[in-house]
């Protein structure tokens, strides 16, 4: 007779599990009540009913099912230890919990899941403290213990005779649930990394000498790029070939690994704690680190000139900020940790936006429109009035009753430094409250600059803005330093990446290097996102909406002003807009990614678009282009037909784009503004922009899409830069981006 398992079948599974699950129940054995657990199960069968047929017990049913449920195929093809292993590897408990994607379940699931005894498991858990939902500050027992404090994978060191991986604690700040982490798949990528190159044969052992040399060589850059981190060197592993570790001298504590772990699961662990605790930036860092040690393990020659991974993490402005940078310019400014404004409630947020929006308004005006009392409203207001931030405007005759005083916000009451890094050109602005433009400058870059030598340029730039603008400062209203720059940036980290037609700045960390030449709060934003943060707050009531503004520089970008805020995106570069033009032109090369438009890049685009028509630029025009495009902006602004021609047709590329992020989003105002959004070209621009984002979206019977000029002048992104600081200080937001860090 057969057996009433291989009967089972189910319709409801993926083809190959029900073929896989099919298979185990042919061959019998221990995977055959298992495979038909699930097979009846997915028919719909009750425990009950399954036992029955089985011959097994509903608790024997219950638990494969569940086992299925949390684990799929994996939970059938692990059969579970009985009993307490005689040996538990706890950094894989660990690993296991940062990484569940419930913030690390109860301490039954990872047991289960790993066959372990939940009680060993909680204990683990206890030890490191690392809890569900990573709320508390983990405590990595190497030996001697790590410090109790936050913990970032700052380097690795790798030969063939031994490997230490560094990294850097510093005090716990507020601590809070992060986001989504990209730990599985960074995990997988070093994992991988690390197997292809420890699988590099040995080379002759060197002089010890020269082991200890590189080892402190590479420790002593580690602690002048991070000199603000308490630096600890773990090892994972040494053969006792290379020479015995530097001494403490270095500034580097040593320690082993924990007694109950492996060298690669403690690796997984602390690169799953780094994840999960500072998710902004660790999928471009552990990519970078996996790229290291691929390099180092395909690198051909002969062993011995093989060079060790010398792998180090770029300094973290945010985080490790409290030291000077050595080499770097010690002078320490008179504008710095002056922000006396400090808003203490989410209401007088809320009451300052008010008054923001309408220019002037009573008091009576700003209860009514945010829903505030009258007394809240007047007790909010007399505290702003009394420390300088709203100032009284001439008296109303109301229709009955006493006159009405409505207030506004004292522009002179903050100011903010604002600062663009272009690829040709630096431009720095001091900046009011109202957008009043106090002091600016702008400087051509030199393309042969160092990253120092163009830090330093910047930081001169910026001090002489300061200093022109002079007694305009009230005392104690300096409010910080807003950067914008090229995309795309690591935010978190404050890092430059690899912005186009800027090569000297790739891997900059820019944030870091001005923080140590500036004692302030300093943010850092997109050049397109920091436009639209301004065009918000400059532009008040008429900006008091969704919207997306087209910063046409040297390349065009998008700033995303959603929701009452700037939407930046998961990694802060939320607006790259060239592939999305790309796209909607179809525009995509052989290799299947989208090409960089020309149009993009209207300084190149527009002269040599007008040059391809007939148009003679001028001598001048043929090596410059910012002059070529000030000859066709102006032949443009005149009615020239070759120059309008030309203009119409990158704007006709741009509108394509523009028109997917209408469909998209379905906003109804698009701003234009940047440094080659001129007169000459202004109307020709918002003319094809405005036909293409009205004729064509699917819901265009539903809305009208207003194109509108910038409020902002061609310091779009500097002015913007600066009021990033206003945007973080002063907007109402229940959560969100924390406002600029003090040093």
């Amino acid at each position: 007779m057969t057996p009433p398992y291989q009967e089972a079948d189910a319709t409801g599974l993926p083809e190959e599990d029900r073929g896989l699950l099919k298979r185990w129940v042919a061959e019998g054995g221990p995977r055959a009540i298992r495979a038909a657990v699930v097979l009846l199960a997915a028919q719909g069968l009750r425990n009950a009913e399954i036992a029955r047929r089985l011959d097994v017990s509903r608790q024997t049913v219950g638990h494969w099912r569940q086992r299925f449920d949390a684990s799929g195929m994996a939970g059938l093809r692990e059969r579970p230890r009985p009993g307490r292993p005689a040996i538990i590897d706890e950094a894989e408990v660990i690993t296991r919990t940062v990484l569940a994607p419930d913030g690390g379940g109860a301490s039954r699931e990872v047991a289960r899941e790993l066959g372990y005894s939940h009680t060993a498991v909680a204990a683990i858990r206890r030890r490191w403290r690392v809890t569900p939902g990573n709320a508390t500050v983990p405590v990595v027992p190497t030996r001697p213990p790590l410090p109790e404090a936050e913990v970032w994978v700052l380097g690795l060191y790798l030969d063939t005779h031994r490997a230490l991986l560094l990294v850097g604690t510093r005090p716990a700040a507020h601590e809070r649930r992060r986001g989504g982490s990209p730990g599985a798949d960074v995990i997988a990528a070093v994992d991988a990394a690390v197997e292809a190159a420890v699988k590099v044969p040995p080379s002759p052992a060197p002089d010890p000498a020269r082991g200890q040399g590189m080892l402190a060589g590479y420790l002593g850059e580690a602690r002048r790029r991070h000199p603000g981190a308490s630096l600890h060197a773990i090892t994972l592993w040494d053969t006792g070939k290379g020479g015995p570790p530097p001494e403490r001298r270095a500034g580097v504590v040593h320690h082993a690994l924990p007694a109950r772990t492996t060298w690669r699961t403690f690796l997984r662990a602390v690169v799953g704690l780094d994840c999960t605790r500072h998710p902004e930036s660790s999928h471009r860092v552990y990519l970078d680190l996996a790229a290291a040690l691929r390099a180092y393990a395909d690198r051909t020659g002969a062993d011995r000139e093989r060079p060790p991974v010398r792998w180090l993490r770029e300094p973290i402005a945010t985080h490790f900020a409290g030291a000077s940078r050595a080499g770097g310019d010690q002078r320490r400014e008179s504008w710095g940790g002056a922000n006396q404004i400090d808003l203490g409630s989410f209401n007088e947020c809320v009451v300052i936006e008010a008054v923001r929006l309408a220019g002037t308004i009573t008091r009576g005006e700003i209860s009514h429109r945010t829903g505030l009392t009258q007394q809240s409203v007047s007790r909010i207001c007399r505290s702003l009035l009394r420390r300088g931030i709203l100032v009284e405007d001439d008296r109303r005759q109301a229709t009955s009753g006493k006159p009405r005083t409505p207030v506004r916000l004292r522009g002179d009451a903050g100011h903010a430094l604002g600062i663009h890094v272009d690829p040709e050109v630096l431009t720095a602005v001091v900046v009011d409250l109202d957008g009043t433009i106090v002091r600016s400058r702008t400087e051509p870059v030199a393309q042969t600059a160092s990253p120092d030598q163009l830090v330093d340029h910047v930081a001169r730039l910026g001090r002489g803005v300061l200093d022109a603008a002079g007694g305009a400062v009230r005392p104690g209203g300096f409010l910080g330093i807003g950067v914008a720059t090229p995309g795309p940036v690591d935010v978190a980290s404050g890092t430059v990446l690899d912005p186009p037609l800027l090569s000297v700045w790739r891997d900059v960390p820019l944030l870091y290097m001005l923080k140590d030449r500036f004692r302030c709060p300093i943010v850092m934003e997109k050049d397109s996102s920091a436009a639209a943060v301004g065009e918000r707050w400059i532009g008040r009531d008429r900006r008091a909406r969704d919207f997306v503004y087209l910063y046409l520089g040297t390349g065009v970008g998008a700033g995303l002003f959603l929701n009452g805020d700037i939407h930046r995106g998961v990694s802060a570069n939320a607006g790259e807009f060239g592939q999305l033009c790309a796209v909607a032109l179809e525009r995509v090369g052989a290799d299947g990614r989208p090409e960089i438009l020309p149009e993009c890049n209207p300084p190149v685009s527009v002269p040599g678009t007008a040059a391809r028509l007939g148009m003679a630029l001028g001598p001048r025009a043929a090596h410059d282009p910012r002059a070529a495009h000030r000859v066709v902006s102006a032949a443009a602004g005149a009615g020239d037909p070759v120059a309008g021609k030309a203009v119409r047709h990158v704007a006709g590329a741009i509108g394509r784009g523009a028109l997917s992020l209408v469909d998209l989003l379905d906003i109804d105002l698009i701003v234009l503004g940047g440094p080659f959004f001129t007169d000459g070209v202004a109307d020709l621009y918002t003319d094809e922009i405005s036909r293409i984002v009205n004729d064509f979206p699917t819901a265009r019977r539903l809305r009208r899409v207003d194109v509108e000029r910038s409020v902002l002048s061609r310091e779009a992104a500097a002015v913007g830069a600066a009021s990033t600081i206003f945007h973080a200080t002063f907007t109402p937001r229940l959560a969100g981006r924390p406002a600029p860090t003090r040093r």
